[in-house]
């Protein structure tokens, strides 16, 4: 499959799951180039930002995974090619 560049956008509505979070991104690291995260002092919510390379389907497991995780939302957004 051809690689692809893209983003995946992670809400975290909890910060008690975050634990898990990392743990999923940790099994996605060879496809993560950069990681940015911005937690929401004031509530509860989180921000994390991921760029990623790989395959279309390598970037839906990793959003896909982490969007079962309970208070999270996840969404990846790709280049049609790279």
């Amino acid at each position: 499959m051809e690689k692809r560049i893209g983003t995946v956008t992670v809400l975290v509505k909890d910060r008690a799951v975050a634990p898990l979070v990392n743990a999923v991104i940790s099994q996605y690291a060879d496809i993560i180039l950069a990681r940015q995260g911005l937690p929401f002092r004031d509530s509860s919510v989180a921000v994390i930002s991921l760029i990623v390379e790989g395959d279309t389907n390598q970037i839906n497991a990793l959003s896909g995974k982490l969007g079962r995780i309970e208070h999270i939302e996840a969404k990846a957004v790709v280049t049609k090619s790279a």
